[in-house]
């Protein structure tokens, strides 16, 4: 059987034009990585920045199963540089995997190194803990657990409604495991607010702004699970909005404003607007129609593909094109027992979704599957998709894209190889590098 280090390398031999940062970080995201005890971190007041668990576990096993990687906690992201492929800086999500061939441990010089099939690959740096996080709101609650910041800090990962009202198995997508990440939090006593409380989100975003001195954090995502009837009493635009309209009325401009909601009706749409959102993500997760009503029965019943698609459109005529990049969940598309069988076929499926939107001016956008192994995609997956079909696609993402005279999208920081800090996948480590990095608020 070959090594994985024979994988990796056969790929980087087939596909050179595809950077090979790329190549590593895929594997990294869809397989997920070990750690040595020697880089597990204490505490949220030591000097790494812990992983935060901000929406979905992003882990190959539950809390109880991960042992002392789930009671000294791993690292939010890791950076990656050198080794024997000469890595540019590559920013990469950390997904936990005890049982990866990847390893992360401090070498006999004491760098923190990777290490794949035994053997060092690269430099690995961690997050500094940064000045907010060292700070707690006036109930004592820390700023990690209300406003995390994710992306080497770029982004504000705003999860203000910690569940999902598609619940249970002819609702939940069947890749997500929003809601079982609430509950195994719950269950270890973590901290982990359902409903965070607009003062809370304000307050921990003026210790940000306070302490983030370098201006590195740039935008912010209000997110959470779906509405399908009421929180607090609004329905989902009002209930998101609502945040986004105290952001802006308190930081006018200091972020670019981002909301990842469903595909709603023409006028929920206009009204995030009109509560200063600037970016829109009404995520499509897959394209192929009938992969969608499969893996996603409750969008399906409460809005329908066809539908959802439709208002993709309606909310670029709100929000301009270029500002509107719904997100699909890469890797599904292969899943045991419904996906395509092939690579060939997959990526068939997701490049004409791609030709479909961008042909529109619309970008997508993807996140490299995760297979948890509370999701029952997870469960008869724990491989996940073949590295393979994530190296083609971020071929077929960029060639669709330069076809339709399309640059990288706004709010996701600079693009190109040993630039990106978009962490969850690697579409903007592959995008040409813009000679202008600094990030644009859509008007």
């Amino acid at each position: 059987m070959p090594t994985r280090t024979d994988v990796i390398e056969d790929l980087m031999g087939r596909f050179p034009h595809i950077p090979r940062e790329a190549v590593l970080k895929e594997d990294l995201l869809r397989g997920g990585m070990a750690f040595d005890e020697s880089v597990l971190t204490d505490g949220d007041d030591g000097a790494v920045k812990p992983k935060s668990y901000f929406i979905f576990s992003f882990d190959h096993r539950t809390l109880p199963e991960l042992g002392e990687a789930a009671l000294r906690r791993p690292p939010e992201e890791v950076v990656l540089t050198g080794g024997p492929y000469e890595l540019r800086r590559t920013v990469v999500s950390v997904r936990v995997n005890p049982d990866s061939p990847y390893r992360v441990r401090a070498d006999a010089d004491g760098v923190a190194r990777l290490f794949l099939d035994g053997r060092p690959i690269a430099d690995v740096g961690l997050p500094p803990m940064p000045d907010y996080y060292r700070h707690t709101l006036a109930n004592g609650k820390s700023v990690m657990e209300v406003a995390p910041t994710i992306q080497w800090g770029y982004l504000i990962y705003l999860t203000v409604f910690r569940v999902c009202q598609y619940f249970g198995a002819k609702e939940e997508c069947q890749y997500c495991d929003i809601n079982h990440n609430w509950r195994q939090h719950k269950a270890a006593g973590r901290p982990y607010t359902g409903v965070k409380p607009v003062d809370e989100v304000l307050e921990a975003l003026e210790i940000i702004n306070k302490y983030d001195t370098a201006r590195s954090s740039h935008a912010y995502t209000l997110t959470g699970g779906s509405v399908t009837s009421k929180v607090d009493g609004l329905a989902e635009a009002d209930f998101y909005g609502r945040y986004a309209k105290a952001i802006e009325e308190r930081f006018p401009g200091r972020w670019i404003g981002k909301v990842v909601a469903q595909a709603l009706p023409r006028e929920d749409v206009q009204r995030f607007h009109d509560y200063g959102i600037r970016i829109y993500h009404p995520n499509y997760e897959v394209w192929d129609k009938r992969l969608f009503e499969l893996y996603c029965p409750g969008k399906e019943r409460y809005v329908g593909r066809e539908e959802w698609h439709r208002r993709i459109l309606d909310s670029a005529e709100i929000f301009g094109p270029r500002n509107v990049i719904p997100n699909f969940v890469a890797g599904i598309e292969m899943a045991e027992p419904f996906g395509f069988r092939t690579v060939d076929e997959a990526i068939e499926s997701t490049t004409e979704g791609l030709q479909y939107f961008m042909s529109r001016g619309i970008l997508p956008r993807f996140t490299t599957w995760c297979p948890e192994p509370t999701t029952p995609l997870g469960r008869t997956n724990p491989q996940g998709a073949p590295l393979e079909y994530h190296i083609r696609l971020l071929e077929a993402y960029r060639a669709t894209m330069e076809a339709n005279g399309l640059t990288s999208p706004p709010g996701y920081g600079p693009p190109g190889a040993g630039r990106a800090v978009f962490s969850v996948s690697s579409f903007m480590d592959t995008l040409p590098a813009s000679d202008d990095s600094s990030p644009k608020v859509p008007a």
